[in-house]
């Protein structure tokens, strides 16, 4: 019985390994999409170790899980499993079962947060900008505030919307303004939140799993990356940086004490010096690369009952 066991180390070596090496990938930021995809692939990789190995360590443990996951392979794929009770087999298949019941309850308490804190915010929408006779709730994609701070957010929900200050206003100029818009909307578009949802979640439950801490941290910079690409693209680099120094020269982010916006200098930078793009080859190969990594647990799980049926 050594598939769940090979799976779980696939899994750790994967979990410790992974991050390393995708840290010193030098294309990351040259192409913040296939970098976002590449980091999906490794987690999508670690969990399916985990479950892989906790589906089987339950055939090994109970005979009524063998029997329903094993119901249609013939007696020679079972026995290519040599699917040997004992306790170990239980307390990994109950202890991987666990670990999966706290990610989804990780996952739904990061989503009750962000839902919450949408409603704050909305709430909060409504009173500095209440809506006038005979305007509906969420007709407008735009939302302008009376501030003095120059600001601009997405609010995202079933009625997505774009909440710019007047101090940002006075202070874009041109194009700047549509390039924060477009900003916003590829982070809508991308569903950018989901990442960020899901990232959190597995930190937040899991903070001693390194891939797990990675993910977070690494799909907060390329999200924003991968956005102002997208603005770039339709409004040119210059316009965009602009724009981002603008909404937060006044934010001390620029100087030399560190702030939690320290990420915006070296978009600004990355923009105006923007680093050639891959070919179109390599981005395709890295693509495929990342897709077959979670290939790989299924072809451990699997081998040995399509070696028998061979």
């Amino acid at each position: 019985m050594m598939v769940p066991a090979a799976l779980l180390l696939l899994g750790a070596l994967a979990a410790v390994l992974a991050p390393r090496l995708l840290a010193r990938a030098t294309w990351q930021d040259r192409e913040p999409v296939v970098a976002l995809w590449a980091w999906q692939c490794v987690v999508v990789a670690v969990l399916l170790c985990c479950l892989l190995s906790m589906a089987l360590s339950a055939s090994a443990a109970w005979q009524a899980v063998r029997g329903r996951l094993f119901a249609p392979a013939p007696h020679s794929v079972v026995d290519a499993y040599a699917l040997a009770g004992g306790p170990w087999a239980a307390t990994t298949a109950v202890t991987l079962a666990l670990g999966g019941v706290w990610s989804a309850a990780m996952l739904a308490r990061e989503i009750g947060r962000a839902a919450a804190r949408r409603r704050r915010r909305r709430a909060e929408l409504l009173v500095r900008a209440p809506l006038l006779p005979g305007e509906e709730p969420g007709g407008e994609r735009l939302v302008v505030l009376e501030g003095e701070r120059p600001d601009a957010w997405w609010l995202p929900g079933a009625a997505p919307q774009l909440v710019i200050t007047t101090a940002a206003l006075r202070r874009l100029k041109g194009q700047q303004l549509d390039a924060v818009l477009a900003h916003e909307q590829g982070h809508a578009r991308a569903r950018h939140n989901w990442l960020l949802h899901s990232s959190a979640a597995l930190a937040g439950g899991f903070p001693q799993v390194p891939v797990f801490a990675a993910f977070r941290d690494e799909m907060h910079r390329l999200v924003e990356l991968a956005a102002d690409d997208m603005a770039s693209r339709r409004f040119g680099r210059l316009t965009t940086a602009l724009a981002l120094v603008e909404l937060n020269e006044d934010r001390g982010v620029f100087g030399p004490c560190p702030t939690p916006q320290a990420h915006v200098p070296q978009r600004v930078h990355r923009l105006l010096t923007p680093p050639d793009r891959l070919p179109p080859t390599r981005r395709l190969r890295l693509t495929a690369a990342a897709a077959l990594v979670p290939v790989i647990p299924l072809l451990v799980a699997f081998g040995p009952g399509l070696r028998a049926l061979g």
